[in-house]
């Protein structure tokens, strides 16, 4: 039997997250509920994660249909699926290794596929070119950035690998690096400026980190998760001359760039900003670019899809990323579809624009007006600030605690934002993360919901908060 020292040192380093301990309590509840217990609710509802087609947002219908072909090729036989998604999934198949989706890929991904990426991203960067050869489609986003972390932390060496990484940022990414040896350098975004990258703050941390790590990476997640800020053009130019200066391989998660929503923003990628800033940052900057299809409007998280472009980096070392994404033969292949959609939606003149339009319009619109209901009704509520929703999935307000709800905690051993999610879960039924779980600043606390739901969904959290939270601020005062 495994003994507890024989473990990897590494995996019993990893942090344990305090969702972790509420997840567990939420199934138990629903195991209750289905067992007709009596609770003030029916149903538990989960919006802790950016996973859309959980919380009500219905799936894209061209996605679907395509996939279906090529799960039951007699489908392309009839008339009830439009022309433009019979032509895309014999495309698809004519591409699979034996024209099935049940076989293996090129372990970068189909070579089509792949090909029709390098086009999308050379389009959203203004025509900046993208080698498929620098591309690799994998099991999700964070897999993809598993493989790329895996190349940059050293084992050996008189310290560890540090990665910078953003406060508040993405609690499965600091785990990663944690699980891999490898020490998390938190950099503070600055809330009172919606979120807002300094880049003095990146000396601080770097500064900070002198003698406990060897930092060889940056993390940025843009639009943020779960902090909602988009970064202007100037802030990255800071960024990309920080990194450079500091030779720093640059690590851009940009999952959720097609979910921009404040008027005055909008997404440029890393790579179109590096490549317009000339010479000698374009030649130099290593850069990994991170994107899936599992977030934004096509929320097709079960699907498993992502991808990395890789930029500057040694043809020497070309060779042993292919290594690292071979030990995973490849991405499956219903994921490696929904990227192509992704990366080439039906345009107007094709039989499914119509509908396709019209539903991410719809998202659209759900989304302005989710926001709109998140700004008035938690700024509404005593002790609650939230910084505007700029881009992705998530709201992550603040909540000012009284000190009997903090001595609460404690006696429970709890932190206060893990206290206030656990007993909104008890009292209403509602899952949400604690903000202590995103390396958010010491002495503040928040919580995370994702706002890319369906308004009925909304509008229920909304209220169940709203109740839940007035209750809580007089029980503790």
């Amino acid at each position: 039997m495994l003994c507890l020292k024989e473990i990897n040192p590494n995996v019993k380093n990893m942090k344990d997250l305090d969702f972790f301990m509420i997840c567990k309590r939420a199934r138990q509840i629903t195991e209750e509920l289905r067992q007709g217990a009596k609770k003030p609710y029916q149903q538990v509802i989960n919006v802790s994660s950016g996973d859309p087609q959980r919380a009500g947002v219905k799936p894209l219908t061209f996605v679907r249909q395509v996939l279906s072909a090529c799960l039951y090729p007699e489908l392309l036989t009839r008339d009830s699926l439009p022309a433009d998604v019979r032509q895309r999934a014999q495309r698809i198949l004519g591409e699979c290794v034996g024209g099935s989706v049940g076989s293996y890929s090129a372990t970068a991904g189909i070579p089509g596929i792949v090909h029709r990426l390098s086009e999308f991203i050379s389009q959203r960067d203004g025509g900046i070119p993208s080698d498929p050869e620098n591309i690799y489609i994998s099991p999700g986003s964070q897999w993809a950035l598993q493989n790329i972390l895996n190349l940059l932390v050293k084992a050996d060496g008189p310290l560890r690998t540090g990665v910078l990484t953003p406060g508040p940022g993405s609690r499965v990414t600091t785990v990663s690096i944690m699980g891999l040896g490898a020490v998390s350098v938190p950099y503070h975004l600055d809330e009172d400026r919606g979120w807002e990258l300094q880049v003095e703050e990146l000396h601080r941390a770097l500064e900070e980190a002198k003698g406990i790590c060897n930092p060889a990476a940056l993390y940025i997640t843009n639009p943020g998760n779960p902090t909602g800020q988009v970064q202007s053009r100037k802030s990255m130019e800071e960024v990309i001359r920080f990194a450079s200066e500091k030779k720093l391989f640059l690590l851009a998660d940009e999952v959720y760039q097609e979910c921009v929503f404040g008027q005055k923003s909008e997404f440029l990628s890393y790579k179109r900003v590096l490549f317009e800033m000339g010479s000698p940052y374009c030649d130099t900057v290593e850069l990994a670019s991170f994107h899936s299809a599992s977030k934004g409007f096509m929320g097709e998280c079960g699907l498993r899809a992502g991808y990395v472009e890789l930029v500057n980096i040694d043809p020497k070392v070309t060779k042993y990323i292919y290594k690292l994404f071979s030990k995973d033969s490849c991405a499956p292949v219903l994921g490696q579809i929904a990227l192509d959609i992704m990366a080439k939606p039906p345009q107007p003149g094709d039989p499914s624009y119509p509908l396709y339009h019209t539903e991410i319009q719809n998202i659209r619109n759900t989304m302005a007006h989710n926001l709109k209901r998140v700004s008035e009704v938690v700024n509404s509520l005593p002790g609650v600030t939230c910084q505007p929703v700029e881009g992705g999935a998530f709201a992550f307000p603040r909540v000012h605690f009284p000190p009997k709800a903090i001595q609460k905690a404690e006696e429970l051993g709890m932190k206060p934002d893990t206290f206030y999610c656990m007993k909104i879960l008890e009292e209403v039924g509602l899952l949400l993360s604690p903000g202590c779980d995103f390396d958010q600043k010491s002495g503040t606390h928040h919580i995370r919901f994702c706002v890319l739901v369906s308004e009925e969904v909304m509008e229920d959290l909304l209220q169940g908060l709203s109740c839940f939270h007035l209750q809580f601020m007089k029980e503790f005062s």
